[in-house]
């Protein structure tokens, strides 16, 4: 399994957890009114919204996630995830509730009042996601010396002018990625994400959610307001986000 679909995992199993503990909190407690009810019939109605706004806030955290980085905007990341899992979340709640506690739907006058405690409930988990999501860098790795050598499959998309090339790094633009190479660069129509699986075999990291960078090709570092900028072969310069920058300090990356 490569790098990238442990971090993918790993994030999933995390907020999975979070989901079950906070609805054993929220049925421990009796949030929201619920107090009046057998416990296990509580237990059971909390971790199941829980668990199903858990997975419904994972598909919206992979979508928001493509167009903002939650390490480098991490409230505006809140918001707006809060914005995109409330209303369908609601439904599934005032679903659940009903079936629950008086085995019939309620109506759907009942609707606006379900709006603050989820909207409370879905920041809280959000936000206790995204802080505890904080990434490490996914790193690539060349085989160890008492390991065969194996090409990284990468090496197989390069263009036929780079084919041979050192590639320095893989930059993403829009829908494409631009190919840093010591023969110059070119485009190929690629995600980063699927990029950096198939770059595992070359010794790099991911040091910005636009940019995977090639260990062995940089040159300098320039820190500044929290950020820093590597200087590769070249003298091409790739970013090192927040979310990134402390852990390849301390893999010695400078």
């Amino acid at each position: 399994m490569t790098s990238l679909a442990v971090d993918r995992r790993r994030t999933f199993i995390r907020g999975l957890i979070v989901a079950v503990l906070g609805g054993v909190f929220l049925a421990t407690t009796g949030a929201f009114g619920t107090a009046g009810a057998p416990f296990v019939q509580r237990l059971a109605y909390w971790v199941l919204i829980m668990v199903l706004g858990g997975l419904w806030g994972h598909l919206c955290g992979v979508l928001v996630g493509r167009f903002l980085d939650s390490d480098e905007r991490p409230w505006l990341t809140i918001v707006v995830m809060v914005l995109v899992i409330t209303g369908p979340l609601c439904v599934i709640v005032w679903a659940a509730t009903g079936l629950f506690f008086s085995q019939r739907l309620y109506p759907l006058a009942f609707l606006p009042q379900l709006l603050l405690p989820v909207v409370v409930v879905t920041a809280a988990v959000t936000a206790l996601n995204v802080f505890l999501g904080r990434a490490q860098p996914v790193r690539t790795h060349a085989p160890a010396p008492n390991e065969p050598a194996r090409p990284a499959r990468f090496l197989e998309r390069l263009p036929l002018k780079l084919k041979g090339a050192a590639i320095q790094a893989v930059q993403a633009e829009d829908h494409y990625l631009r190919i840093h190479t010591d023969r110059g660069s070119d485009l190929i129509l690629m995600r980063l994400s699927d990029a950096v699986e198939e770059l595992e075999g070359l010794e790099g990291a991911q040091t910005h959610r636009s940019w995977w960078v090639a260990r062995e090709a940089v040159r300098g570092v320039e820190r500044g307001d929290g950020r820093a900028v590597l200087t590769l072969e070249g003298g091409l310069r790739a970013p090192v986000s927040r979310r990134y920058a402390r852990a390849l300090r301390e893999a010695d990356w400078w």
